[in-house]
């Protein structure tokens, strides 16, 4: 197949649909017509004999065929991007749109008190945080990057592993008045303990303890279970109950007493926070720009 303009002019059409979510949105973005993009996203899909879209009154959503086509030229386009920007002599190639998929957790106690920082850094940068529980379909929904905890699913996503922070058991001062404290895992069975589900998986986290080389997969008991961290963090502190949380970001509320920490003797399963990009290329320079502006972010927290 010639790779031509018009060619690149209907691929450039594809990646606008999926950055902006919809037909119209990219008409918008683009400066053409509704119908303009139709037609485009027709002569690609006649072009290579297979359909891109699924397409609804209410959504639009790449196939397995355009998410595979997707992955593949989205690191190439934003690549083009670069090196017109460096060849014209342009002040920094970073610039564009960031359309970023972030775990609540670091987000609320780790990105948000620093994103003036970056957005100064980088002035020509269009931000887009979308904080949420789930990682989602990266590709189909348009984002450039993620940031989650846990171990990723196996995917076609470059998975970059950023930091691994410890779990603390824990509980507030009124719980553990009324109910006392446990002194091994296997007493947290009885006892009320607030379940939290993967934000990768959606599945329920296991609760596993460690203690001179020995695994200890805690049975615990759990009426409650939530799907974000903040919901989890409150429900704790007002005595609803026992969780496991990342040290990160409660070390204030530790040491105020509002929580307190139990099972100190036992190290807690550490989780992993990666970053998660849809290309087996190099990342293009405003997710590589936002990787290396957290880096410093997340080895402060380990201090």
């Amino acid at each position: 197949m010639s790779i031509d303009g018009r060619l690149l002019s209907n691929i450039s059409v594809l990646a606008a649909i999926v950055h902006s979510g919809s037909f119209a949105r990219a008409a918008d973005a683009l400066n053409l017509s509704p119908s303009g993009v139709s037609r485009a996203v027709t002569r690609l899909e006649t072009s290579i004999g297979v359909r891109l879209f699924d397409r609804t009154t209410r959504a639009v959503t790449l196939t397995d065929e355009g998410r595979t086509l997707y992955e593949e030229i989205s690191p190439l386009l934003a690549g083009i991007g670069d090196a017109v920007s460096l060849a014209s002599g342009a002040s920094t190639a970073i610039h564009g749109r960031l359309r970023i998929n972030v775990d609540p957790f670091f987000s609320r106690h780790i990105l948000a008190p620093h994103i003036d920082r970056f957005m100064q850094r980088y002035p020509e940068i269009a931000l887009e945080l979308v904080v949420r529980d789930r990682l989602g379909d990266m590709v189909a929904e348009g984002f450039d990057i993620a940031v989650r905890f846990g171990h990723p699913p196996t995917s076609s996503l470059v998975a970059r592993k950023l930091l691994e922070t410890r779990t603390v058991t824990v509980a507030s001062p009124d719980y553990v008045r009324q109910h006392g404290q446990p002194a091994t895992p296997d007493d947290l069975a009885h006892h009320a303990c607030i379940q939290m589900k993967s934000t990768m998986t959606g599945l329920p986290l296991e609760w596993e303890y460690r203690l001179n080389g020995d695994v200890v997969a805690a049975k615990i008991s759990s009426r409650l279970m939530v799907n974000e961290s903040g919901t989890l963090l409150a429900a704790c502190l007002a005595g609803a109950g026992i969780a496991r949380i990342k040290a990160s970001g409660i070390e204030t509320l530790l040491a105020e007493g509002r929580l307190v920490e139990l099972l100190t003797e036992w190290q807690g399963e550490r989780f992993p926070l990666y970053a998660l990009y849809p290309s087996r290329h190099l990342p293009p320079a405003k997710v590589r720009a936002f990787i290396d502006f957290v880096i410093p972010l997340l080895n402060a927290e380990r201090q």
